[in-house]
């Protein structure tokens, strides 16, 4: 086989290297996002892990924040009929109990997180689970641009309607700033968005308990007047008609619930026990997002809010509770409304911190299941997913920049897809739980349980898809099914792939049956190729034998280098991480063997970390001092045709390394794998010695 790049030929010294020490774009770079993590520090998990309350802040936010655009719809639907918004909110606590409660079994069951996109695919099988998936992906990013364009809103509803010009760049600053935050780690966003939060729960807490209160003694007239109301509808328009009239309204504000799969998501991202802190966050956020959500519309009914052009439901009616209000002669009124506003707007960009979150992980979960490329299961130095972050970012700048900001064409495009993944889940959770019935098992309560949920969310699915479908919830449901295709291409591409070096594996096997040579620990005088290797397998095997072929007799010494990558599908605590440090030496151990079987003295060298690159360079830079005589290798998988997309779902590891070398003055090859060929195509072994 020839190859098709440039061989070394015989080693050079090598010559200067550049300096150490971060350059210019690196200095900026740490500036924005800050300094690498240390993987070293044993404490790195429990200063990245979020106890309950912090995890109520950065993945709660989503929900609790939809109080300030779910009621606002579900209200308006209810023009002429607004005395239905008692039922609404009975059915907003029933709703957000039942699912939230539904959860709490799915964090049991899956205490490595993943939500929805995990339960579907271990329960219903794959199909479902990149259904679910790319159902997520496509509600995160809604998530991040409602939670923006909303925020905007709420800060602008005090404003003169001249600042309306200057929306969607608001927006847009919004977006790349949370952008920034969330690339430089989880808690560190969430920290600093921490008083924003605070400042919301108890503002709301003074808007909904001073609200209710103040009009407790009118509390009988106004369920009076609701039941009159009803008979009289129901008397003039038909039962029928008032319970659509209910169910559009309750459909409409289906926003309110969509920040409940965030918790089951980010399980991994929790303190330990991690269950438990998982379903202490859930109450806090079921209670909080109760409280708010259905306060918040029962008190729309009790003050007689109407809807005011260039202002939220929320702005209105905390000018009508707030409005007298005066402290020592000073009117506060009017500041507290102000400070109110601006929280709510503030808290909705916290929400946002969801989709930056959750989105990712999803992400990377379907990378690993090779739903997605792999490299979105990559971590970057701060620990963070931030090529899902980077994708999450752009795509809410595309939908913001389409929509012009406008949050009722977003509002229509949203609270869909959450209710699909809602929907797989309850069915994948309650078929889990009659399973258990075969074994004895108590069963029916969380049974019932899941099943009721189901109804619950499939009535909101099939309302907000039918009232929504013409308005554009078509334009969600048509990305959904086009990523769930793209799902679908990518997984064949790399199953294919995987078929093929199956059968490299099973071509050049037997060699490690090859029983132990005279090859002992290498000479540092004599001449060595350093091949660096993945997993033990076909593509490191025949890149071994390539050497030999191309320089038959020449290299004495063989040194294998491998890195232990870790990414999100590892990173999950110390003893993952060991566990793949033993899988990567036992790998190597295995080429060492074979390697001494031919007759070559080997030995091996390994890191851990996550970047391959990064630390591959290192090792060779040091081999090559103890080594003057060494050349280096990799293999690298080629197609007859290179297309743009292999380059996006295949890592150039061999090549960066390569370049980076090649700057170093050290010589290095890439070794051409063309998968799928014959044997005969393949190199024959040839003893070293």
């Amino acid at each position: 086989m020839s190859p098709d790049v440039e061989l070394p030929g015989p080693p050079v010294p090598p010559g200067e290297v550049a300096p150490h020490g971060p350059g210019i774009v690196e200095g900026v770079k740490r500036v924005i996002i800050g300094a690498p993590r240390d993987l070293q520090d044993p404490h790195v998990f429990h200063k990245l892990s979020l106890m309950a309350f912090l995890a109520w802040v950065g993945l709660g936010a989503d929900g609790l924040s939809s109080s300030s655009y779910g009621p606002d719809e579900a209200f308006r639907a209810l023009a002429g009929h607004e005395y239905i918004a008692v039922f609404i909110a009975v059915m907003i606590a029933i709703t957000v109990g039942v699912i939230s409660f539904c959860y709490t079994f799915v964090v049991e069951h899956f205490p490595s997180g993943g939500g929805g996109y995990v339960v579907a695919s271990q329960l219903l099988g794959p199909v479902a689970g990149v259904v679910s998936g790319s159902a997520l992906v496509v509600d995160y990013v809604l998530t991040i641009t409602v939670s923006i364009c909303s925020g905007v809103d709420a800060i602008l509803s005090f404003l003169p309607l001249a600042w309306h010009v200057y929306k969607v760049p608001l927006d847009l600053a919004v977006l790349l700033l949370l952008l920034t935050l969330n690339l430089r780690g989880i808690k560190e966003s969430i920290k600093i968005l921490l008083p924003i939060f605070m400042v919301f729960v108890v503002t709301h807490l003074v808007l909904v308990g001073y609200g209710i209160l103040a009009h407790a003694s009118a509390m009988p007239q106004v369920l009076h007047q609701t039941r009159a109301s009803l008979q009289a509808d129901v008397g003039k328009m038909g039962f029928l008609a008032v319970l659509l009239l209910f169910l559009r309204s309750y459909s409409l504000g289906a926003g309110t619930y969509t920040g409940i799969e965030a918790v089951s998501n980010g399980v991994q991202i929790l303190k330990e026990p991690r269950v438990a802190t998982a379903k202490r966050t859930m109450v806090y956020m079921a209670l909080s997002l109760t409280f708010t959500a259905g306060g918040i519309i029962f008190c729309y009914l009790l003050w007689n809010a109407s809807p005011v052009e260039g202002k939220t439901m929320n702005a209105v009616l905390l000018e009508r509770v707030f409005a007298s209000w005066a402290l020592g002669g000073w009117q506060v009124g009017a500041w507290i409304v102000i400070l109110t506003l601006l929280s709510e707007g503030a808290l909705l960009f916290v929400a946002a911190q969801t989709g930056f979150i959750d989105g990712p992980r999803v992400m990377s979960n379907m990378a690993v299941d090779s739903w997605l490329p792999r490299r979105f299961a990559s971590l970057s130095d701060r620990l963070t997913t931030a090529n899902g972050v980077m994708i999450m970012g752009a795509a809410a700048l595309i939908v913001l920049v389409a929509t012009h900001g406008n949050i009722d064409a977003l509002v229509v495009m949203y609270a869909i897809n959450v209710f699909v993944t809602f929907s797989l889940s309850q069915v994948g959770m309650a078929r889990f739980s009659w399973q258990k019935h075969r074994r004895g098992e108590h069963w029916k309560r969380a049974f019932s349980l899941h099943v009721v949920a189901l109804v619950l969310c499939l009535a909101i699915l099939s309302f907000t898809v039918v009232q929504k479908f013409e308005q554009g919830a078509w334009v969600t449901l048509l990305v959904t099914a086009a990523i769930v295709t793209l799902c679908f291409v990518i997984n064949l591409h790399y199953r294919r792939v995987a078929r093929q070096l199956r059968r490299l594996d099973q071509e050049l096997g037997d060699l490690g049956l090859l029983a132990a040579g005279v090859g002992g620990e290498p000479d540092p005088k004599e001449p060595t190729a350093v091949l660096m290797v993945g997993g033990y397998g076909g593509i490191g095997i025949h890149s071994l034998l390539s050497i030999q072929r191309f320089y038959p007799g020449y290299y004495k010494n063989v040194i294998f280098v491998s890195v232990a990558v870790l990414d999100s599908g590892t990173f999950k605590g110390s003893d993952e991480i060991g566990r793949l440090e033993a899988q990567v030496r036992q790998s190597l151990d295995q080429y060492v063997n074979l390697a001494r079987g031919l007759g070559w003295r080997a030995t091996s060298r390994m890191a851990s970390g996550l970047d391959a690159v990064k630390e591959a360079t290192a090792i060779c830079t040091a081999l090559a001092e103890e080594f003057p005589r060494c050349s280096f290798f990799a293999g690298k998988l080629i197609w007859k045709r290179e297309t743009w997309w292999q380059t996006i779902l295949h890592n150039e590891t061999a090549y960066q390394i390569q370049r980076r070398l090649h700057w170093k003055g050290l010589p290095m090859a890439v070794l051409p794998i063309r998968v799928g060929m014959g044997a005969e195509n393949r190199a024959a072994p040839i003893r070293a010695g």
